[in-house]
Order: structure tokens, then C-alpha cells, then sequence
């Protein structure tokens, strides 16, 4: 499926000279959405992965029913003060400033299998954070993957030892 054709382009978001990929447009199409999820499931089933982690906020709708269907359990990566419990925090950079991002102490076990998944690989700030954050915890990084990927950007070279699988690329 040429799942670019759903992606509305939005020009100056969410600051000037930014061209955000709203992938919202394409995620209201039924056809679309389980189209792209068989095709995330394709590349990870059989690779014993036991949690796929989703990264806030888009993360999370690709994370849930892929590890639905991976048989996996379902971990959030949050912005700072949105997990109750214990939590491992990292700060970095992103294409247009800075974050944090936390995940509860006890979400991976030492040695699982994680599959980490987010709509978009930019400059690769947050994929190379979350990447960081789960090793932390002893997990073994099984994949990273993207709905989109700007290669432009050189994201893949933040999360250098990692798998990276990415649906759709714009140069």
C-alpha cells in the first residue's frame, strides 16, 4: 500500500521551517491502519519479543496492537511526570529543542526481548533516548521501527546498533 498518499504534509508545524508528517489522516482509514500494522507484525513475528515499547504520544497507538498481535505486553515511554511509580529518566535533544522521556523502573526484566516503535525517525533524539532508557533496565533491543522515516535527518545513526525497520522514507 503507498501509504504516503495518506499523510497530510503540514508545512510550519509545530514552529516555523518544520514540515510535520501528520500521520492522523492516514489512521482514520480502516483499510490503512491494518494494512500498516499486518505489515509491522510481518517484520517482528517470530523474533520472540516479549514487550514492545511505544514512545509518547504516537507510539503508543502503533505499540498496543502490535503487541496484541506479537503476544507481547505493551510498555509507555512518557514525558516526565506522567508515570506514577519509580521511574528512569533520560534528557535529550530533538530536531526542534529539548525533552525528557521516563519509563517505570519494573516495565523490562533483565534480558527481555524489546521491540521499540514511534510513528516518525527524525534526527533520532528520541529513538536514541528511549533505546538508552531500556538498555538501562537490561533490555536486549530486538528492533526499532517506524512508520516513517525522514533519511535526510541521518535519525538511524543515533540508534547505530540497532535494527531499524521504517514502512514509508522521504528523503
Amino acid at each position: 500500500m503507498n501509504y504516503k498518499t495518506f499523510i497530510r504534509e503540514v508545512p510550519d508545524f509545530p514552529k516555523p521551517g518544520i514540515l510535520f508528517y501528520d500521520i492522523t489522516t492516514l489512521l482514520k482509514e480502516p483499510t490503512c491502519l491494518r494494512s500498516m500494522i499486518d505489515d509491522l507484525v510481518n517484520l517482528y513475528q517470530g523474533k520472540g519479543i516479549t514487550k514492545v515499547v511505544g514512545m509518547e504520544s504516537r507510539g503508543f497507538i502503533l505499540g498496543s496492537p502490535l503487541a496484541y498481535h506479537l503476544n507481547a505486553g505493551f510498555v509507555p515511554v512518557r514525558k516526565p511526570g506522567k508515570l506514577p511509580a519509580d521511574v528512569f529518566e533520560v534528557k535529550y535533544n530533538l530536531e526542534y529543542g529539548s525533552n525528557s522521556l521516563a519509563i517505570h523502573r519494573d516495565a523490562i526484566q533483565e534480558g527481555e526481548s524489546v521491540l521499540i516503535v514511534d510513528d516518525l525517525l527524525a534526527t533520532g533524539g528520541t529513538a536514541a533516548a528511549t533505546v538508552h532508557l531500556i538498555r538501562q533496565l537490561g533490555g536486549e533491543i530486538a528492533g526499532v521501527g517506524f512508520l516513517v522515516e525522514l533519511v535526510g535527518l541521518d535519525g538511524r545513526k543515533k540508534i547505530d546498533g540497532c535494527v531499524v525497520h521504517s514502512l514509508i522514507t522521504y528523503d
